[in-house]
């Protein structure tokens, strides 16, 4: 059986105040090795890139976005609907629910097999207006919070997407990025949300787990086929930062230069030999189709950082495994 390897795709955000036509002219010119999009449309993603409203009523614009991004050779390989369906502010949580619901309607008119999110975050207790992110570090106000949330909105909601998402769409996969903050963020906590549906399965961006003290490549091993998608991006610890302040800088993302750790262009925190064991694995996961550069780095701009990534993941995806490695 020949071995099919992720194509190397562009969270477009990175590049969100130039036209969607022009990020792919530019890709074509200088970054060849790019040939997939992945598009935000809507919640906390930049809608610049698409028109929600005209691309799901129109049938002349869609073909026309194809046609866009068909003639330079490239294609949408997911939707960024990143945001919070469960907040407890019906302004924002019912806003976020549309775009996902929204998103997976339009995934179904376009073709597009994957999408990304976040599972969210409800308020601790029913009343309040803030979502309470519980991820341990024992205090009595911290205590059994999770299995509120759970018990009170997590369950029934992705359940309900679940279905959605089956019945609209059934060849889709919500790929939801274990993202802190959110009520999915680590293997025990996505796999508890897993079993909710089918169609919910996990986009794997190592950068969140370098800073978790996670171990990548165990995840992935560990979540296997439940992975429909990945990004591409890397952190750099500032280790005298990092030992005043720790993980948990109140102030992070800015400023970046006192930050103990901040999200970095691929290849400057972990070099490529552990970019090619990670790109080995998602293959070997089975059900991973692109890995999205998804450029975040304070220090490099886009276009530099975006160009690296890309030549250091495809010059790993072309080599062979080494000796022993799972074929």
């Amino acid at each position: 059986m020949t071995e099919v390897s992720p194509a190397i795709g562009l969270v477009t955000e990175a590049l969100i105040q130039q036209p969607l036509t022009a990020v792919m002219d530019w890709l074509v010119r200088d970054v060849p090795e790019v040939t997939g999009l992945e598009i935000g449309t809507g919640a906390y993603a930049s809608t610049n890139h698409c028109d929600m409203s005209r691309l799901l009523s129109d049938a002349a614009a869609r073909t026309a976005l194809h046609r866009e991004i068909g003639a330079r050779g490239l294609h949408i390989a997911a939707l960024n609907v990143w945001g919070n369906p469960l907040h407890p502010d019906p302004a924002i949580g019912d806003a976020h629910d549309r775009a996902l619901r929204d998103t997976i309607r339009l995934a179904a008119e376009l073709g597009v097999e994957r999408i990304i999110g976040m599972a969210g975050c409800p308020a601790a207790t029913e009343g309040e207006h803030s979502p309470h992110f519980a991820a341990g570090g024992w205090l009595p106000y911290l205590e059994n919070v999770y299995e509120r949330q759970w018990h009170a909105r997590v369950h029934d909601y992705w359940t309900l997407i679940g279905e959605f998402a089956l019945q609209t769409h059934p060849n889709l996969l919500i790929c939801l990025e274990l993202h802190p903050g959110t009520v999915a963020y680590n293997v025990e906590t996505f796999e508890r949300l897993a079993k909710l549906s089918p169609a919910i399965a996990a986009n794997i961006d190592p950068s969140h787990f370098f800073w978790m003290g996670m171990d990548a490549n165990k995840v992935v091993q560990r979540l296997g086929a439940r992975i429909g998608h990945a990004h591409g991006k890397d952190v750099v610890f500032q280790r005298e930062k990092l030992a005043l302040n720790g993980l948990l800088d109140r102030r992070w993302p800015t400023p970046p230069e006192e930050m103990p750790w901040n999200f970095a262009t691929v290849g400057h925190g972990h070099d490529a030999a552990w970019w090619r064991d990670l790109l080995n694995d998602l293959r070997d996961a089975g059900r991973v189709r692109t890995i999205s550069i998804e450029h975040e780095d304070p220090f490099v701009t886009p276009e530099v950082g975006i160009r690296e990534a890309a030549r250091l993941l495809s010059d790993e995806l072309k080599k062979p495994r080494t000796a022993g490695a799972v074929a």
